[in-house]
Parts: C-alpha cells; sequence; structure tokens
C-alpha cells in the first residue's frame, strides 16, 4: 500500500502514529535539506497537516471536475461513459479474412512472408496447414470491427475531432487462418478529462470463431475535442 492509500485509511480517526508517517516518509525526504527535514517531520503529529496532505493529491481529481464544468458536452460524454466503466459496451458484426485481404497488407507493408502468403506452401510446411493473418493486421483491423470509421455514425457525435492516440498494450495470442471469421468486443477501462477534450482509453478483444483463443488484446487511446 502507497503512502497516500495508508494515510486514507486511517485520517479520519488520525490514528496514524507519528513514527509510523517518519518510516514511510523517510525514503522520500532524505535528500531534502536537512533543517527542512526537520520541520517536516516535527509537522507529522498534526492533524491538519494529514488533512491538507490529502488535499495535495486530491488536486488532480479537483481539476478534472473543474475541466469537465467548462465544457458541457465534454461533460455529458464523460458522464456516459463513466456510467459503463469496466462494462462490455461493444459487440462487432463478424468479419471474414480472406487470401486476398491478407495479401493486400503484404503488398502495402511489405510483410510477404510465405506463412501469410503462400497457401500451397503453407499446406505442406506450416504447422497451421494454410496461410494466417498477420498480427498486424488484425491490429489494424480494430477500427473497423469497432465500427469507428463510418463518418456517418459517429460514436462520439458530440466531439468536433476524434484522434487516435495511440496503444498500450497489444498481444497475438493466436494466429488467425484464412477464411475464419474475427469480431471484435470492447470495453471502456479508462476516462482521463483534458482541456477541452477526453482520453479514452478501452481494451479491444478480437475473437475468432469457433475458438477459445484470442487473436489480439489491445488497449486502445483515442482523444475526443470539443
Amino acid at each position: 500500500m502507497g503512502i497516500v492509500e495508508s494515510i486514507k485509511k486511517n485520517h479520519d480517526k488520525y490514528q496514524v502514529t507519528r513514527v509510523e508517517l517518519i518510516n514511510k516518509f523517510e525514503s522520500q525526504i532524505r535528500l531534502w535539506p536537512n533543517n527542512f527535514n526537520k520541520k517536516f517531520i516535527n509537522t507529522l503529529n498534526v492533524p491538519e497537516f494529514i488533512e491538507s496532505y490529502l488535499h495535495f493529491f486530491d488536486h488532480e481529481y479537483q481539476d478534472q471536475k473543474a475541466l469537465l464544468k467548462q465544457c458541457e458536452p465534454l461533460n455529458d460524454v464523460y458522464r456516459r461513459l463513466n456510467a459503463q466503466l469496466g462494462e462490455e459496451s461493444y459487440v462487432g458484426e463478424w468479419f471474414t479474412l480472406e487470401q486476398q485481404c491478407i495479401a493486400q497488407f503484404a503488398n502495402v507493408t511489405g510483410d510477404q512472408q510465405w506463412i501469410h502468403t503462400d497457401p500451397v506452401r503453407a499446406s505442406k510446411e506450416s504447422p497451421f496447414k494454410t496461410t494466417i493473418a498477420q498480427g498486424f493486421l488484425t491490429l489494424a483491423l480494430i477500427p473497423f470491427l469497432t465500427d469507428s470509421v463510418d463518418p456517418d455514425k459517429s460514436v462520439y457525435p458530440e466531439a468536433r475531432m476524434v484522434v487516435n492516440y495511440g496503444l498500450n498494450h497489444v498481444h497475438f495470442p493466436f494466429p488467425v487462418k484464412v477464411g475464419k471469421r474475427i469480431r471484435a468486443r470492447s470495453r471502456v477501462i479508462k476516462l482521463v478529462p483534458m482541456k477541452r477534450g477526453l482520453e479514452i482509453v478501452r481494451e479491444v478483444r478480437i475473437e475468432i470463431d469457433n475458438s477459445t483463443r484470442l487473436a489480439c488484446v489491445a488497449e486502445t487511446v483515442i482523444r475526443l475535442y470539443f
């Protein structure tokens, strides 16, 4: 448990002893000037200090509330998504990965490995006995599979602009064989209000039809601007 969480757990009754607090802060403050250290440590047994310390670490939360109040559309989207936080909110339609799609991706990216592009050789030498889709092809299909690129059907109509900010984690647990159907399931796992914007982190899982193993698990990060 971190310092802040430890203090929060006990701050209502102020049962944290002076010695416990000193031990918790020691590793963080030992590089500060000695004269400041002495004055700082002497305040650790004062309840008012504990309360002010907690408010210091609450500033991020307070700043987020202020940002939401500044923009009504932002506040509306935040409240809507926050109500579903952590819950699966989207299940897409099935999409069949054909050899033509795999070949087109290979031509664009230069990933011409025979396991993807040579059905004859793959049937003889590959342990999968057929060609498989590139992992990055599966990843690149996420906007399509989550139905988030249709200009006439915006997922966030309140936003003026939606920007792909990046990825936190990506894994490819199992390859997708040619001709297999895949689909996306997603849930919002984090919301970060910004100035005139909102950062949304989603966990996206790509399923393979008739398989218990996933083709891809990714945390995508997008930013909405209002």
